[in-house]
This record gives structure tokens, sequence and C-alpha cells, in this order.
């Protein structure tokens, strides 16, 4: 697996740490507790917040593969919506028409 992408373990991982820091948040009892516990969750939601950035990053990465894939296709989306569908009729001169 890539470096750049996010494997399916370290997605169990960070489930279950932010699991863990919903746990500990209602496992306080009051709002004292909560508040006593700041630098403890504090760092909790660091280390959260740093696998989630983590996350982010690489879940939206493209392999040079991908990268190429939409590379065709948006150059063949762009080819497409040049083309002009023209009545090769219109805006001819009719006069052989008349004839």
């Amino acid at each position: 697996m890539h470096e750049e992408t996010y494997d399916p373990d370290r997605a169990t991982r960070l489930v279950a740490l932010l699991r863990a820091l919903a746990a500990r948040i209602n496992s306080l009892r009051d709002d004292a507790d909560l508040l006593a516990a700041g630098p403890e969750l504090m760092k909790m939601m660091g280390d959260a917040r740093s696998e989630l950035f983590h996350y982010e990053v690489r879940i939206t990465y493209d392999t040079p593969a991908e990268a190429e894939s939409r590379r065709i296709v948006e150059q063949a989306q762009q080819q497409a919506e040049s083309l002009t569908f023209e009545d090769p009729d219109e805006g001819e001169d009719e006069t052989w028409r008349n004839r």
C-alpha cells in the first residue's frame, strides 16, 4: 500500500481513538470534572485532530494511475464540450435551392 493512502487498519484505530475521546467525555460526572480534565482532553483531542488531518489528506490522495485516469476523462469532457453540432445547411446561401 502506498504511504500516501490511509489503510483500513489505521482507519479502525482512528475510529477507536474518536470513540475513546467520546467515552472519556461521557464518563466525567459533572461540569467540574469535565473542566478539571481539560489537559487530558486537550491531549486526546490533539491526537484525534492530528490523525483526522492525516485521514482527510490521505483518503483523498490519488495514486498516479487515478490522477491519469481523471486527467483523461477531464480532457475528453473538454473536447466534447468544445465540439459544436451545427446544422451544415444553417446560414448557407439558399439561392441554389430556388433554381
